[in-house]
This record gives C-alpha cells, structure tokens and sequence, in this order.
C-alpha cells in the first residue's frame, strides 16, 4: 500500500532514515560500525525485528555491509574510475601499456583467473563481428582484482581466423595486451563502440566478484573496429558498481559522429 500524509511510515523506514541522516551528515563514516539490533531495540523501543529491517533497508541500498559476528557498517567506497577514452587511446596500448593502468593509479590490479578457448560465437556476437554461421572465435576470459576484491569480468571475442596462432590466442598477450597484438597482425583498433547498462546481478556473479547483497553491476559492451569500420573485438564486461565511477571526458565534437559506423550494411 502506497503511503500518504495521513498514513505513518514503518518504524523500520523511519529508523533507517535516521541512520541515513546520520551518515550522510558524517557521523558514521566508511567503515564505522552502525548501532546493532539492541542498540537500536532500546534507542527507538522497538522489537528485534523492527530493527533488523531498518539495518536491512541500508545494506539492500548499498549503503551498509553485514560482517559476520561483527555487525552492521557503513561501506566503504573508493572507487576506481574508469576513464572510458583515456583508456582506449593508441598513446596508452600502443607503448606498451595495458589500457587497465589508466585507471588504476597507483593501485594493486591483477588478473587472477585467465582461460583461453575456441568455440562458436553466440549469435548476438555472431552478428555485430558479422561472421558466417559457426564460425569459430577465440574468446578471452578474465577476472580483474583490485586491492585484493575481484571487482570485473571479461569476455572477449575475436574472429579466429584474425588471431590464429599469434600471442592474443595465449593467457599471456605481452606488452600492450590485444590491441597491440591485433596492430601487429594489421587490425588496429581505431574506433570504439561501449554501450552500458545496468541490473542486479547472477548468483553466480555475486560469488565471482564477491558482492555484498545490494549491489548491482554495470553491464559494458564493448566493440572494437578498424579504419575500414570492421569489428575485430567484442568485449563484454561485468562490474561490480560499488567498486566503480564511470569518467568520460571529451570535447564537443565539431560535428555529430557517423552513426551508421560499425553496423552491418
């Protein structure tokens, strides 16, 4: 039932607003510990329940996190920003650099699980890499951690018959990881496609990335295409959107971009 001026609020949602106060005022900070169930049972006299559901409500906002046998805290967010152009540039993998260190600063990144395997693309890769029917792609998938919290997944597709037998078929790509590689092979990437979208996530990507409840994920499509507007990549990406800012910082284009760049004809 909706609620109106004349009808009161759940207990449970006027506790948990005072607590959200309290915390965008600064009087818990990341990390601090908020008054648990008995605190709150005697502050506002109500039954444990009432307060489990006030706790409920911040950490189903993202707000909280539950630690077990520790109790209810403010989450901590330092996000790592992701610089959707600067890390795309040709100055970034074309020296060398993986397109991950620009966003990272001075901040601990790893990939921890790496396969590498040959299968026939899915028909929604199929289409935007405009392959024929079961024709075979490398596919690439990753894990990235940060500071210790797996905080991304990563899927990519190429065309197999592009990257047969070269390093991008490996775990290890080298220096300047795929884009490199696909220049070498002459398929530089010179443009590039990201859509964006948001859900909650799969149980299994809440234990992959190892995400409180609460937290959704940003869903990223990316694809990449050379001078000529063929699609050599499609990269998709799952984020953990508690760990992420997405910064993009561009100037107004002169004119507006080709739409029609990258699209089957």
């Amino acid at each position: 039932m909706a609620h109106t001026e004349d009808t009161p609020r759940p207990k449970y949602e006027r506790i948990a607003d005072t607590l959200r106060e309290a915390i965008q005022a600064g009087r818990y900070g990341p990390g601090d510990r908020l008054p648990g169930e008995n605190d709150l049972m005697a502050t506002h006299g109500v039954a444990r329940m009432t307060a489990r559901q006030a706790l409920g409500v911040l950490r189903d906002e993202g707000i909280a996190e539950a630690r077990k046998g520790a109790g209810v805290f403010v989450r901590t967010f330092r996000p790592l920003r992701r610089r959707g152009i600067q890390r795309l540039a040709e100055q970034q993998w074309g020296n060398g650099r993986s397109i991950w260190s620009a966003d990272i600063e001075n901040r601990s990144l790893e990939v921890d699980q790496v396969t590498v395997s040959e299968e026939t693309a899915p028909d929604r890769v199929s289409t935007v890499l405009d392959l024929a029917d079961e024709e075979p792609v490398c596919v690439r998938r990753r894990r990235f951690v940060l500071d210790g919290k797996p905080v991304l997944l990563a899927t990519s597709y190429l065309p197999m018959a592009l990257v047969a037998g070269s390093a991008i078929t490996q775990e290890d790509t080298g220096e300047g990881g795929t884009y490199a590689r696909l220049a070498e092979l002459g398929h530089k990437p010179v443009h590039f496609r990201e859509e964006i979208r948001s859900r909650m996530p799969s149980k299994d990507e809440v234990a992959r990335l190892s995400m409180p409840a609460g937290t959704p994920v940003f869903l990223i499509c990316r694809t990449a295409f050379t001078t000529g507007g063929r699609p050599v990549e499609v990269n998709e990406m799952t984020l953990d959107a508690a760990s992420y800012v997405l910064e993009y910082d561009f100037d107004a284009a002169p004119e507006a971009p080709d739409a029609t760049r990258g699209k089957r004809k």
